[in-house]
C-alpha cells in the first residue's frame, strides 16, 4: 500500500472541480435568486522525500465562484480564494493497510475584495480522513482561526470550528452519496448542511466524472453574504476528487 501511494502524481484534484446551477427553495425564483456555481481546485505535492514524522509538505488551490448567469449582464456576485500550504501524513495498520490519513494546514481564504464588501480569515486547520464502514470514508476537520475581526467579526458564528463530512460508494464509479455538517459557534440554529448525490449515466467512468445534485441549506457558503440563510438546490458536472480513494471497500 505505501509503495502504491508513493507513486501518485505530484499534481492533482484537490477537492470536487464543478459547474452547478439552480434555484432557492426558501424565497420567489427570479433571475436574481438563481444562480451557477463553480469550483476550481488542485494539489501540488512539493515533497516525496521523508520529512519528520514521515510526513510530505503540499500546496493546495481552490477557487469556489458564484456567478448569475440569469441577469442581464451576468455578474460574478462573489469568488472567494482559497490557498493552502500543508502537511500531510499517511497512517497505516501492522499489515500495511491504510488506517488514516491526517493534515496540518495554513488556509487563507478571502473574497479579493476591500472597504465594505471585504472578507477574510486565516485559520490552522487539522483533519483526519479514514474509513468508517464499508464504502463509507468520513474527514473530520477542525480549524483555529485569527486574522478574521476586520470586515467579518461574526464569521464563527456561521462557520464554527470544524466539520464532519461523510461520503458513502453506494455503487463503485457509479453512484455516491456525500453529506458536510458545519455548526456555528452559537447556541441558534446557525451552520450548514450540504448534501451531494453524483451519478454515473455512462457505462465506464475512466475520468471520474458524474452528474452532480446538491442541495445547500444554511449560512455562509460564500464570504460576501456568511449572515444570509438560504436554502438552494443545484444541478450540473463534475470531475470529482478521488484523493481518497484507498478506502473505498475497506471494512471496519
Amino acid at each position: 500500500m505505501q509503495d502504491s501511494i508513493a507513486k501518485q502524481p505530484y499534481f492533482s484534484i484537490h477537492k470536487d472541480n464543478f459547474f452547478v446551477t439552480g434555484i432557492p427553495t426558501n424565497k420567489d425564483v427570479n433571475s436574481a435568486t438563481s444562480n451557477a456555481k463553480y469550483q476550481i481546485s488542485f494539489k501540488q505535492v512539493l515533497t516525496r522525500s521523508k520529512l519528520p514524522l514521515d510526513t510530505y509538505l503540499f500546496l493546495t488551490y481552490t477557487q469556489k465562484s458564484f456567478w448569475n448567469i440569469y441577469e442581464e449582464s451576468l455578474p460574478f456576485k462573489d469568488i472567494n480564494f482559497n490557498p493552502t500550504i500543508a502537511l500531510g501524513k499517511y497512517f497505516y495498520d501492522k499489515e500495511d493497510r491504510l488506517k488514516g490519513v491526517g493534515t496540518l494546514a495554513f488556509e487563507h481564504e478571502s473574497n479579493g475584495r476591500d472597504s465594505l464588501e471585504s472578507r477574510s480569515w486565516n485559520r490552522i486547520s487539522f483533519q483526519y480522513t479514514t474509513s468508517i464502514f464499508r464504502n463509507t470514508v468520513a474527514s473530520f476537520k477542525a480549524w483555529l482561526p485569527f486574522g478574521y475581526k476586520e470586515g467579518n467579526p461574526d464569521l464563527l458564528e456561521y462557520v464554527g470550528l470544524g466539520q464532519i463530512n461523510v461520503s458513502h460508494t453506494y455503487r463503485p464509479d457509479k453512484l455516491i452519496y456525500d453529506l458536510r455538517v458545519r455548526k456555528g459557534l452559537n447556541f441558534e440554529g446557525k451552520g450548514s448542511i450540504r448534501a451531494r448525490v453524483y451519478y454515473n449515466p455512462f457505462d465506464n467512468n475512466i475520468s471520474n466524472q458524474y452528474l452532480m445534485l446538491e442541495w445547500y441549506v444554511g449560512q455562509a457558503e460564500g464570504l460576501l453574504n456568511y449572515q444570509q440563510s438560504q436554502s438552494m438546490i443545484r444541478i450540473g458536472f463534475v470531475i470529482r476528487t478521488n484523493e481518497f480513494k484507498w478506502f473505498n471497500g475497506r471494512n471496519k
